[in-house]
């Protein structure tokens, strides 16, 4: 997400949420944080129409990856920035139990499977498919049909 979006977001200006960052520069490696390279900020600025003398940014903006936005709620200190880093960390201890649960089922399957005969091979099949993760419906195709069926 580019800097202005994610200044938007937490509620802060662009300056000051790029302010924060090179305060903590340490914690904003390669693969949290980048930032455009001339040419990719010339097609920017081509493709939002901001002149140079008139407005609109003087400066590169920094994009921030899935990461890089975690740790940015961290940093900041709005009141936004703070409700989205808790928000951030209950769904990481949410995840994290959901895994532990998941893995103490699968574990549990197999003891049972060691135990019992072939008869229920069936049903730990079931068991396995539903605690695998549903497969993607497929995408309707894209493009015109010159049939005239939607």
């Amino acid at each position: 997400m580019l800097d202005v979006d994610l200044a938007d977001l937490y509620l802060v200006e662009t300056k000051a949420l790029n302010r924060a960052v090179t305060r903590n520069r340490d914690r904003f490696p390669a693969d949290f944080m980048f930032q455009l390279t001339p040419r990719e900020f010339d097609n920017l600025r081509f493709h939002f129409g901001a002149s140079r003398s008139w407005g609109g940014r003087r400066y590169r903006p920094y994009l921030f990856t899935q990461e890089g936005v975690a740790m940015l709620s961290g940093v900041l200190r709005s009141t936004r920035a703070v409700a989205v880093n808790i928000e951030i960390m209950r769904a990481f201890v949410r995840l994290r139990q959901l895994l532990a649960t998941h893995a103490g089922l699968a574990r549990r399957l197999k003891e049972l499977e060691k135990k019992y005969d072939r008869q229920f091979s069936v049903v730990f099949e079931v068991i396995r498919e539903l605690m695998s993760p549903p497969p993607e419906p497929p995408k309707p195709p894209i493009g015109f049909n010159s049939e005239g069926k939607v």
